[in-house]
């Protein structure tokens, strides 16, 4: 029963993601399906506590709109989201500022959880065709938008991502901000080496984009610290942790260079932390230049 609700609720916030562009409006949507008690959104300050007339037991994380910046140069976009099951209750107590106060405190403590906790998590992918994504711990599977009936039709299932991979995908704009441990491991996927083929280096900058194609076709995406961004750019509760748990269970990793995504107890709602995901065989083999 708890696998069905929980699809039903994932299916209820990938469908709603078409049209909800903002977060106000997916936050909306969230609310109003009668399953969520806390919703936590990249683009808002802290967690909301779902009214107790529309509370369900879910804490649902997300990001609304991954790839904005490519909006205007119609490159992929997309939705990203967790579920978890919340520690203890979190309603709106109607009244004085103290309990509202008390009440957002017990949002964030909810929110707060290693991604090992997560229930579910899946994204969403706008491009030339409308990709769901979605695991709920039983391996990873793809439903592809039909437009003619408006529903998404079982395209992949048990997804597994190669051992192995010949493609990167790092911002190497970047390049003089990293660590020469990083350079050193970068600069070596570009060496032809004995078989005369060196990795092929594919960066959309959109994560969902990179995300999807390394996990079709293997290898590894990394959005590492630098000088100016010591903990890197991507949020851990709405970008890493998720994309971790679709990895694993299709078989591949996630690190932030020297430990699993998942295994980090987040301290903050909004924490960044770096990330490196992909194959097993190549997320190690950064870990090992980084170590």
């Amino acid at each position: 029963m708890e696998s069905r609700a929980i699809i039903s609720l994932c299916v209820y916030v990938c469908a709603y993601s078409l049209v909800c562009k903002f977060a106000q409006v997916f936050s909306s949507c969230l609310r109003s399906s009668g399953r969520t008690g806390i919703i936590a959104s990249e683009e808002e300050d802290v967690p909301v506590a779902v009214e107790e007339s529309f509370s369900g037991n879910y804490i649902v994380v997300f990001d609304p709109l991954d790839g904005s910046s490519n909006i205007d140069a119609a490159v992929s976009t997309g939705s990203i989201f967790g579920i978890y099951s919340p520690n203890d209750e979190c309603l709106a107590d109607i009244g004085d500022d103290e309990n509202l106060d008390n009440a957002e405190q017990r949002c964030v403590v909810n929110v707060c959880q290693p991604g090992d906790n997560l229930l579910a998590a899946g994204y969403c992918m706008y491009s030339s065709s409308v990709i769901f994504v979605i695991t709920i711990g039983k391996g990873v599977y793809a439903f592809t938008l039909d437009p003619m009936y408006g529903e998404f039709v079982l395209t992949q299932e048990n997804i597994q991502i190669p051992k192995a991979g010949k493609i990167y995908s790092f911002n190497e704009g970047n390049y003089q901000l990293w660590d020469d441990k990083l350079k050193k491991y970068i600069d070596d996927l570009k060496d032809p080496g004995p078989t005369g083929k060196p990795y092929s280096a594919r960066y959309i900058g959109s994560l969902v984009g990179d995300f999807h194609r390394t996990l079709l076709y293997g290898g590894i995406y990394g959005y590492p610290r630098d000088k100016k961004s010591k903990n890197g750019k991507l949020r851990l509760l709405y970008e890493c942790a998720p994309m971790s748990f679709i990895v694993e269970q299709a078989g591949g990793k996630g690190s932030d260079g020297h430990q699993r995504v998942l295994d980090i107890q987040p301290v903050e709602i909004h924490q960044r932390v770096p990330l490196y995901i992909g194959s097993v065989e190549e997320v190690e083999k950064l870990e090992k230049y980084l170590a």
